[in-house]
């Protein structure tokens, strides 16, 4: 591990400044975005954003790792339960489950899209979108986001078997939708 990824950890849980501009700064977008496929709203996305890291700041104490993956799956991990209860929210506003809450995506999605943004790139999304929430933030993760299984495992508890397989139904159902691509 690099000397700077130790001492942002030890500047972090002593609750320097600092070391959570540094934090926002080499995190923020990986998890805006990350948010954000989950979520789709840039305003929701911004929110749970914010979030994520005052909940980071305040429960720094708590972080047990000693090192830069950890620290992401970590993060990942708050980012990951916020973005769940936003959608969960949702559910409570509209009276239905999450999963349910898919068509809602959808439109927001389809409000938010750039009118020039490539065709296959629309149907990827669009199929993304359609995946059960365990699938898609699988899919988001290892294929966006590029964590391996072992830090996708630590960010949401599930075991590595449990992503893999659900990664590859994610994988055969976006096929399915959009047609061949090389999605491993």
């Amino acid at each position: 591990m690099k000397t700077n990824e130790m001492e942002l950890i030890a500047q972090l849980k002593s609750n320097a400044v600092e070391a959570f501009d540094r934090l926002i700064e080499q995190y923020g977008d990986r998890l805006y975005w990350h948010i954000r496929r989950v979520v789709v709203q840039h305003e929701e996305a911004e929110d749970v954003l914010q979030e994520t890291f005052a909940r980071a700041f305040t429960s720094i104490g708590d972080f047990r790792g000693d090192n830069e993956s950890a620290l992401m799956a970590w993060l990942y991990r708050i980012a990951t339960n916020l973005s769940i209860n936003a959608l969960r929210k949702r559910k409570r506003w509209a009276l239905a489950s999450i999963d349910s809450i898919r068509n809602d995506l959808m439109a927001t999605f389809e409000q938010e899209i750039d009118h020039s943004a490539d065709e296959i790139v629309v149907r990827l999304q669009k199929a993304v979108l359609a995946l059960p929430t365990k699938q898609r933030l699988v899919f988001n993760m290892r294929y966006y986001d590029e964590l391996s299984f072992e830090q996708i495992s630590t960010a949401t508890g599930q075991s590595v078997s449990t992503l893999k397989t659900n990664y590859h139904y994610a994988v055969k159902k976006i096929k399915e939708q959009v047609g061949i691509l090389e999605l491993d």
